[in-house]
């Protein structure tokens, strides 16, 4: 392993490529395991469909964030490769085939979405928040992570919207670096918080929830199911890592 991961351009290399076999090999025992998982096939029958779909706009999202990273940050661009990426394959996704499975109708596939992808978009925007200002011994990522990868996060992309020429030049200057060091750390945060981005994120988080939970009021859902989905939106927007 060392051999394979040490650092080194040929090393790299075939460690990123092992990563995506791996990638590969999961996705597989994936559909092996919600094939193979003990309930009938007519249920089954009833979410395969869903489950391709799932698959496909995951790896839509993922390749709509490699094509928008290292680009200009965009908000409207930044909410599209979250919803495709997190919001559909982390929670509307889930729910639709947990409804199929139960052999609910179309209306509470609707209802699903309404509350998923908002959901969705919330649980990324937080995890954006605690990448940039989390504490990493909790998170288990450093936060210089997005901003050395350019990844196109809304949180940066509603920053360089807001920031003044100089910022906007310090950003974009920091943006992929292969490191950063605390001060030039520091620099980005400074930014994302006098412009104000922090705040936006923080607001766009709470309309997200509160459209998810809107969207459970006079559906009919079981008071448990009603219950389990309301917790389920704030401990996953208000989380710490």
């Amino acid at each position: 392993l060392r051999e394979v991961f040490a650092d080194g351009p040929r090393r790299t290399a075939r460690a990123r490529s092992l990563a995506m076999l791996a990638g590969d090999l999961l996705m597989s025992w994936a559909g092996q395991l919600f094939t193979g998982c003990g309930l009938p096939a007519a249920y089954l029958a009833q979410a395969n469909d869903l489950w391709r779909v799932l698959a496909r706009e995951l790896i839509a999202g993922e390749a709509l964030e490699i094509l928008h990273t290292a680009t200009e940050p965009d908000v409207r661009q930044s909410l599209k490769v979250i919803r495709y990426k997190t919001a559909k394959y982390t929670v509307e996704h889930p729910l639709h085939l947990g409804a199929a499975l139960a052999g609910a109708g179309l209306e509470l596939r609707d209802v699903f979405s309404d509350y998923g992808l908002p959901l969705g978009e919330a649980f990324q925007l937080r995890d954006d928040l605690l990448g940039l200002f989390g504490e990493p011994a909790t998170t288990g990522k450093a936060n210089t992570d997005d901003v050395t990868g350019a990844r196109p996060t809304a949180l940066i992309a509603l920053a360089r919207q807001s920031a003044t020429p100089a910022e906007h030049r310090a950003l974009m200057g920091l943006l992929g670096r292969s490191t950063l060091t605390p001060d030039q750390l520091a620099r980005v945060r400074a930014i994302v918080q006098r412009t104000g981005a922090h705040t936006r994120v923080e607001d766009m988080i709470t309309e997200r929830v509160t459209l998810a939970t809107s969207a459970l009021r006079g559906v009919g859902l079981p008071r448990p199911a009603h219950q389990a989905l309301t917790h389920l939106a704030s401990v996953a927007t208000a989380r710490q890592d």
